[in-house]
């Protein structure tokens, strides 16, 4: 009797130790998920015209990786769904504002791919975690929602991370940095305007071309003036640019020199 009470006890404390030592797995590869993404979606933010919105979602996932490994180092585990909850909920999120900015603002293409991300590893593994007890139209439904969010977040990644910012976002954030007097260098208007090129909207063209021209002409530069003026008469001249769109980088100019 007391041999088979020390091998039964032996058990449950091995039994409890492969549990804890799961969990910390799990929770290792949770951390190293939203630390991994955090760090990537920030190095990628300073590459976009507006790096404010992929700064932000850096931010977030790299505070909830240090709270994940906190709650790893924990006597005590944390719910075994709660990372997974956190994960889908976050990468729902960042999607639904992330596609928001690629669509309709046009300031940012990399957090809906990340925060993709996210979603389709957290909302797997929750439809993964019943799939042993569902019943079979319970796991067709999963297999077909979690097939669903994967065929997303590939549309997601060609849209953000293939096609890449669309050129007028580059225009924008070229406006923007007039306003502020950071004409020069590689976060200036010029560096800005340079990247704003668009192979099926002409008129993108034309604006910064007609951009560079009033810069050059406020900085002096008479060559690079000649230059854009050329490239802008090839695309109709001053005449396929809109009169408002002139003024709004005249003025920036005149502001800033003041």
């Amino acid at each position: 009797m007391i041999q088979s009470g020390l091998y039964f006890s032996i058990m449950i404390t091995s039994g409890k130790q492969d549990g804890a030592a799961k969990w910390r797995v799990e929770m290792l590869f949770w951390v190293v998920l939203f630390g991994v993404l955090g760090a990537y979606g920030y190095y990628l933010s300073r590459l976009q015209p507006f790096p404010e919105n992929g700064g932000r979602f850096a931010a977030v996932l790299l505070f909830s990786a240090l709270i994940l490994w906190i709650a790893s180092t924990s006597p005590r585990e944390t719910e075994g769904d709660l990372p997974a909850v956190v994960s889908a909920l976050l990468g729902g999120i960042f999607v639904i504002s992330g596609i928001r900015s690629m669509s309709v603002t046009k300031t940012d293409v990399i957090v809906a791919p990340l925060g993709g991300v996210l979603f389709c590893v957290g909302g797997i593994y929750l439809l993964s975690a019943r799939w042993e007890f569902a019943g079979q139209s319970e796991q067709i439904g999963s297999f077909v929602l979690a097939s669903t969010m994967v065929t997303i977040e590939l549309y997601l990644a060609f849209r953000g991370l293939v096609l890449g910012v669309p050129g007028i976002a580059w225009s924008k954030s070229g406006l923007r940095q007039i306003h502020r007097g950071l004409l020069l260098g590689p976060k200036g208007a010029i560096a800005h305007f340079e990247k704003s090129w668009d192979m099926e909207e002409q008129w993108i063209n034309s604006m910064s071309y007609a951009a560079l021209i009033l810069i050059h002409r406020h900085l002096g530069n008479s060559s690079e003036e000649a230059e854009s003026l050329e490239e802008l008469e090839k695309l109709g001249g001053w005449d396929s640019v809109d009169s408002s769109w002139t003024e709004a980088i005249e003025q920036g100019l005149s502001s800033s020199a003041n």
